[in-house]
């Protein structure tokens, strides 16, 4: 059973991380911690955090997708203001000079991401493969990846080989 402390703990957790790394949590407080209470459960349930406004598989390699932060969530920021469930919103939301607006799925089209998105670049003479967190971005040129991303706190498994 999930505790009004342990949400608050992860709430705060989440909105430090959010505010160092330069995103913002939706300011409706009683909303975010529903969806922290979800992601708890999600976590106690399956063993990670998935998205609560998803249906996870059970199987954290077919979730690592939608574990939070998801994948998902710069581009859903960029083009829609918030991600698919709302928690993280753009900085133009957060100051409330952009509303909340239906987010559509994009798990479905995962697997038809456009060639230039799939394919694996290649630069010759890398001394150390480059890894890019799937969540923001973010590039590491090293043996294996970070155990976690330092921008938005991704898990290793949440990076792939990029080049």
């Amino acid at each position: 059973m999930v505790s009004d402390e342990d949400v608050e703990r992860l709430y705060q957790r989440l909105k430090d991380d959010a505010e160092s790394a330069g995103y913002h949590l939706n300011s409706d407080r009683q909303f975010v911690m529903g969806v922290v209470r979800g992601l708890l459960t999600n976590e106690e349930r399956f063993g990670y955090m998935a998205c609560p406004c998803r249906l996870p598989s059970g199987k954290r390699e077919e979730d690592l997708d939608i574990i939070c932060p998801c994948d998902y969530r710069d581009q859903d920021l960029a083009e829609f203001g918030a991600c698919y469930c709302a928690l993280y919103v753009s900085e133009r939301v957060a100051r409330g000079e952009e509303g909340l607006r239906p987010v559509p799925e994009r798990r479905g089209s995962r697997s038809s991401r456009p060639a230039s998105e799939t394919a694996e670049p290649h630069i010759e003479g890398l001394s150390k493969p480059v890894w890019r967190c799937r969540v923001c971005g973010y590039l590491c040129a090293r043996d294996e990846p970070p155990e976690i991303c330092p921008i938005c706190k991704a898990s290793r498994e949440r990076f792939e080989r990029f080049m």
